[in-house]
């Protein structure tokens, strides 16, 4: 008798979190709460700019990096980074190796980051929000 509740209220859990995740239209609204991991980076006020991806989540901080190999145009060796780590103060590197940044960002004015470390060149960092990329 115990198990079959048990199973009886494991099952109205299950379908109750299933309900909360989607709307009446079958299409999940949890996607529509998750933030986009793509980002458009500019360097010295649009004189470049290029497309980077922030991926699965690595461990705590890190996650996986995906930089469009143009990149290397703002910023030469930016193509190499392969991880994003963010900082408990709220600052953003992108290594090869998880650990030596090539470049970090701070939270800039309003949305987004602006690059500190290397000085120059000023790159600024921000949610694409699902824009295609302007030629």
């Amino acid at each position: 008798m115990m198990k079959t509740l048990f199973a009886l209220i494991a099952a109205a859990a299950l379908f109750g979190g299933v309900q909360l995740f989607h709307d009446g239209s079958g299409e999940s609204i949890a996607n529509e709460a998750t933030p986009s991991n793509a980002y458009r980076l500019i360097a010295n006020g649009d004189e470049g700019a290029c497309a980077v991806t922030r991926g699965a989540s690595v461990s705590d901080g890190l996650s996986l990096l995906t930089v469009a190999p143009n990149c290397r145009r703002l910023l030469p060796g930016l193509e190499r980074a392969k991880f994003w780590r963010e900082q408990n103060d709220g600052t953003v590197a992108f290594s090869a190796n998880g650990i030596d940044p090539i470049v970090t960002f701070a939270v800039a004015d309003g949305d987004g980051y602006e690059s500190y470390a290397p000085a120059l060149p000023l790159l600024s960092l921000a949610s694409d929000g699902g824009l295609k990329p302007r030629d």
